[in-house]
């Protein structure tokens, strides 16, 4: 079973570390500096003015609570920015010694093992649609209309014509470039359809997140939409020491496995995976789709929690 890391071992690792080029430490820039999509850092030194505002009137199109909060809302913001500095943090002592945070084909939750490291360069793994990329050009359309059913699609011509109206996560930019700087390769893990590469290749680009090449640092589905043999490809040339993700199958396909949702929530809250978050495998915010959005009232409110009135 792998060794839980600790983060309070993250200075004594740090001072037995060598001076290998994949070993230097991913920093954060520091304020009035930020990282390029290349690793470079830059010194921000003011705001640009902002352009003046169109003749148009505003849309008054209500817009669905849980899109204000991903899309609209600082904290969402301050959480993304929040995971991403705690991924940067947790990769600066990982070292590419012992296992890595991706599961052996055959490992269960309940009885996790690692892929080893084995002396790999080391990555860091995301998905791409809302963990990194920020999908406003076509969420905007499922906000007009949030009744209305998914449409595989549309989503698929969005993947290939969507790339001018995306946005970075925030945090991701500066976190891929600090990664980057240290020797930390990325790499995009998504269910995006392979058949769509080029719009996925350039909607990462626009994002200011930079270059990327299927099958090399992003890998795409080509069948089921299951992750784990991605893994399992992308263990076998990195050590990987953390993945971020907005859905829990972004770390494993077991969890889309288990049926119950009040279930689901007990396995990702105990035992060795509870200790994963944070710790190898961070989360990112994601109220607008998804497997998180499921779940009777029992499931979400249990019946010795709850609360009367007496009034």
């Amino acid at each position: 079973m792998r060794r839980a890391v600790l983060l309070l071992a993250g200075a004594a690792l740090l001072a037995g570390c060598g001076p290998k080029a994949r070993d230097r430490v991913a920093t954060l820039p520091a304020p009035g500096q930020t990282y390029t999509a290349d690793g470079k850092v830059v010194r921000i030194t003011g705001l640009k003015a902002l352009p003046a505002p169109g003749g148009s009137a505003a849309d008054a199109t209500p817009v669905p609570p849980q899109f204000q909060y991903l899309y609209g809302s600082a904290e969402a913001a301050a959480l993304s920015r929040q995971a991403f500095r705690a991924l940067v943090n947790y990769a600066s002592y990982r070292r590419v010694t012992g296992d890595s945070v991706v599961l052996k084909p055959g490992a269960t939750l309940a009885a996790p093992q690692w892929e080893a490291c084995a002396g790999r360069p080391r990555a860091a793994v995301f998905d791409a649609d809302e963990t990194v990329v920020l999908n406003l050009g076509v969420e905007a359309l499922a906000a007009r209309n949030p009744s209305a059913p998914f449409d595989p699609a549309q989503w698929e011509r969005w993947e290939r014509t969507g790339a001018r109206a995306v946005a970075p996560v925030p945090g991701a930019v500066e976190a891929f470039g600090a990664l980057r700087a240290a020797g930390v390769a990325i790499v995009i893990n998504s269910n995006r359809a392979s058949t769509t590469a080029a719009g996925t290749v350039a909607g990462l680009k626009a994002a200011g997140l930079g270059d990327f090449t299927p099958g090399t640092d992003l890998f795409l589905r080509d069948g089921p939409s299951g992750k784990d043999a991605r893994r399992t490809t992308i263990a076998a040339r990195y050590c990987v020491v953390a993945m971020g993700g907005d859905q829990l199958g972004d770390f494993s396909d077991l969890f889309n496995t288990i049926p119950s949702p009040a279930e689901r929530r007990r396995v990702a809250d105990s035992g060795t995976v509870a200790a994963m978050w944070g710790n190898g495998w961070f989360v990112l915010p994601n109220p607008v789709y998804g497997s998180a959005l499921k779940g009777s009232f029992d499931d979400v409110f249990p019946a010795d929690k709850r609360w009367s009135d007496a009034r």
